[in-house]
């Protein structure tokens, strides 16, 4: 499968030091299997810090998601466990680190910061979080967050 990652500065060495950190699946390298979607955030990412719009390709073996020796978690669709892993990812006191290789769900929309706080401050449910985190296009995103998921990447 082809995997895309949209960006305003090119590389050819993914380090997983300059991820941001308190991200949905946490710090690590983000792409996508909708270059529609990477196009996006690289056209967003040159708008705000200058550059210019760039889309890496990369060939992703995806039966490595099913059986392999790295750790993967996927979320098929948005869900009370795919909110609450999103929140524990984002939250910055919590400081949490979970040990999975691979994670790939829906992206959350772009209120995720107001709806997180609605819920820590107990004004929003379980229930209610992980219905108004879906994204309208249920966007989708891979999350390679090891040296060894990196190595299951190929740059086209």
């Amino acid at each position: 499968m082809k995997l895309y990652h949209g960006t305003n500065v090119d590389f050819s060495v993914i380090d997983l030091s300059k991820s941001k950190q308190f991200k949905d699946f946490g710090q690590g390298f983000y792409l996508t299997d909708i270059r529609k979607q990477a196009e996006e955030l690289a056209s967003k990412k040159a708008r705000l810090f200058g550059g210019f719009p760039i889309i890496q390709e990369y060939e992703f073996d995806e039966s490595i998601l099913n059986g392999s020796n790295l750790k993967v978690l996927g979320f098929d669709a948005p869900t009370q466990e795919w909110a609450e892993f999103i929140f524990k990812n984002r939250n910055k006191a919590l400081n949490f680190q979970h040990s999975y290789d691979i994670v790939y769900g829906p992206i959350a929309n772009d209120g995720v910061a107001y709806l997180l706080g609605r819920f820590e401050e107990g004004t929003l449910t379980i229930e209610e979080l992980s219905q108004q985190l879906t994204y309208k296009d249920l966007n989708s995103q891979y999350f390679f967050g090891t040296e060894e998921a990196l190595k299951s990447l190929k740059r086209l």
